[in-house]
């Protein structure tokens, strides 16, 4: 596989993630409708919304990466894959909590 071909399917792992985050985020924000606009719940949906969106951020930019630039940005910071991971755990544990 060359590095071009790899890059190109973190990219899609990048999406494939982001895609099921939006839907965790969907159905997390489906839950709380009927809530107050101050509930606690609505306040930490919003702050995973900012982190939702800063992925979306990060996500466009490594899209338009270089080859070299996206394996320095790598390598410096590990890939975002882990954040990524995180926001999906917490959403899900979200959604449970209020299904």
């Amino acid at each position: 596989m060359t590095t071009e071909q790899l890059v190109n399917q973190h990219i899609r792992e990048y999406e494939s993630r982001l895609k099921h985050i939006a839907e965790l985020y969907a159905r997390a924000h489906n839950v709380t409708e009927h809530l107050d606009e101050n509930h606690e719940s609505r306040s930490e949906l919003r702050k995973y919304s900012e982190t939702k969106s800063q992925l979306e951020k990060q996500a466009a930019e490594i899209r338009t990466m270089s080859t070299g630039d996206w394996r320095k940005e790598t390598i410096k910071n590990a890939g975002p894959m882990a954040i990524w991971d995180i926001l999906a755990q917490q959403l899900e544990k979200f959604v449970e909590r209020h299904e």
